[in-house]
């Protein structure tokens, strides 16, 4: 028998309220970042919102992963749960946990822009959008899937049992904030559905209409990279 013990797994509500306090603060941050910018007439660049992002994953991770894991997106729930690296009965709850930190973090942003006389949420909320005058919906499905699927191997890389101990939030923040540097000009950048949900409530009537498909794109790359990562690197866990 081993001296040391194996650390208790924490109890569900414990991971679920790590789940929504580090959604949250992704949405809160991130998104922050937007818009505040542009409410204040400062005209911050892709590279600080990319960022803001990555800092929040990194900043999160550390906090809450011993608790959670420090999923904070219902892709990355599904993809690890698909990649059989997390179990389908939590799931659902982790889903639901997910979109309410990033849902409150929208409200609040809404309550804090309010505070700038002449905010209008309707196109500053920092949603996400396909077609009008940029993208197509195809290039942003492709984008969205292709870009959760990369973010869903390096998650599952960094968190495998032979990688670099005490890495893996540095790495994973980091690769979001790439992510975000490629995307933004195409869609604002997703990867994570609660994410886009949470400011599409807020955002107005285009927002909400075009939110799917940064629900389903997300979905899907990352349950591609749950089904093949082992597949493609050899390795399970």
């Amino acid at each position: 028998m081993s001296d040391t013990a194996t650390p208790a797994t924490p109890a569900i509500a414990s991971r679920l309220g790590a789940e929504v306090l580090g959604t949250f603060w992704l949405v809160f941050g991130g998104c922050g970042t937007v818009i505040f910018a542009a409410s204040s007439g400062f005209d911050f660049d892709r590279v600080a919102i990319a960022l803001a992002f990555g800092l929040t994953v990194v900043t999160g991770a550390y906090a809450f992963g011993h608790i959670s894991g420090a999923h904070f997106n219902p892709a990355v729930t599904i993809g690890l749960a698909t990649a059989k690296r997390f179990d389908w009965k939590d799931v659902p709850a982790y889903v639901v946990a997910q979109v309410v930190g990033g849902t409150v973090a929208g409200a609040v942003l809404l309550v804090i822009a309010k505070g700038m006389d002449g905010f209008e949420a309707d196109g500053n909320m920092a949603t996400n959008a396909y077609g009008g005058d940029g993208y197509s919906l195809l290039a942003v499905l492709i984008a969205e899937v292709v870009l959760t699927a990369v973010f869903l191997y390096v998650i599952l890389g960094a968190t495998a049992k032979a990688a670099t101990a005490g890495f893996a939030g540095l790495a994973i923040g980091l690769c979001l904030t790439l992510i975000h540097l490629i995307a933004i000009p195409i869609d604002g950048t997703s990867v994570n559905p609660a994410r886009s949900l949470g400011v599409a409530w807020f955002g107005g009537g285009d927002a909400l209409g075009d939110v799917w498909l940064f629900i389903v794109a997300p979905i899907a790359g990352a349950i591609i990279a749950g089904v093949t990562h082992a597949l493609i690197v050899g390795e399970k866990d």
